[in-house]
């Protein structure tokens, strides 16, 4: 016997006619990416570590490392640009990552400047050990970023084409790049470093809108077979509608998962989980105003041909 969860987003049944707002969905998804890309260029991104090159430095804490004095002390000495990780499990390993220096020499005096900031905030607090990254590793390590997002665009859209109509891989795919455009966005406005981390953040959230694409897609899939006379707009709209409690509550876990990573995660993980965040809400909402929408548009009489042609064998 089955009983009906105590909680639910939404009533059963529920009949909101979400394609009513399609123009103004799509036509706010447009202004946003292309704002969106004027940011990406001007100011542009916050270069992460990985991307910019520097140094990164170990040190070891006789107590458990402070991290607000040891930021004060860094910020007092001129080195407002250093980030702060902790690692371990006792508290006391600190990894402290410098931007890249104009020379050598210049490096070293930032190196002396840590020291010397160490023995303020943290007395008997030693530098275990200096790396480097270099410039051309960072560029090459850039390059792989984006190869791995251009590929794993490509292999969604070479999967919804199998697994469903051209229609719905069109849809996902134009989709998809409307929330990354955005999501890159969000990253140049907050000023989150664009590193390796939030690389695979932006991959999650691919990932994970994709998902949610697939469980929209496949309701209207079955209703365009079971409902061969309704109208498409209200066909969309129902399908919608039966797969809201799953997305609302699919989303609402993800996001209640990731919101103490964002709040307490400290800097290792917050830019992580602020872009998963906000992947959340723009993958959720783009389900419904975006790729439903565009689907509208690539026109009923195809979209019922597909769905009513026999198999080939």
């Amino acid at each position: 016997m089955f009983y009906k969860p105590a909680f639910r987003f939404v009533p059963d049944g529920t009949k909101i006619r979400f394609m009513n707002g399609r123009f103004a969905g799509l036509i706010t998804s447009a202004v946003l990416s292309l704002a969106s890309v004027i940011l990406f260029f001007h100011p542009g991104l916050n270069m992460g570590l990985d991307f910019k090159g520097g140094v990164v430095l170990q040190v070891q804490t006789q107590q458990k490392a402070n991290f607000p004095a040891l930021r004060s002390a860094l910020a007092a000495a001129g080195l407002g640009d250093a980030a702060l990780q902790a690692v371990g499990s006792h508290g006391n390993q600190v990894l402290i990552s410098l931007e890249s220096r104009n020379s050598a020499a210049a490096t070293e005096t930032a190196i002396g400047e840590v020291q010397t900031a160490l023995k303020k905030a943290a007395p008997g607090a030693t530098i275990q050990s200096t790396q480097a990254v270099g410039a051309s590793v960072s560029s090459q390590l850039f390059a792989q970023g984006l190869e791995a997002l251009g590929l794993s665009f490509v292999m969604i859209l070479i999967y919804i084409w199998f697994r469903f109509e051209w229609q719905f891989a069109i849809g996902a795919v134009v989709t998809l790049l409307l929330d990354t455009t955005k999501t890159i966005g969000f990253m140049v406005v907050t000023r989150i470093p664009f590193d390796l981390v939030t690389i695979a953040a932006i991959l999650t959230i691919i990932g994970y809108s994709t998902n949610d694409k697939v469980v929209v897609y496949d309701r209207m899939r079955e209703n365009l077979r079971k409902y061969k006379t309704m109208n498409l707009r209200e066909l969309i709209d129902l399908s919608i509608n039966e797969t809201l409690n799953r997305t609302l509550g699919t989303s609402g876990t993800v996001f209640l998962a990731a919101l103490p990573l964002a709040l307490f995660g400290g800097s290792a993980l917050s830019g992580f989980a602020w872009i998963m965040l906000f992947g959340i809400v723009i993958g959720t909402s783009s389900s419904i105003f975006i790729a439903a929408p565009i689907l509208l548009f690539l026109g009923e009489h195809r979209l019922r041909r597909s769905a009513t042609a026999p198999k080939k064998t």
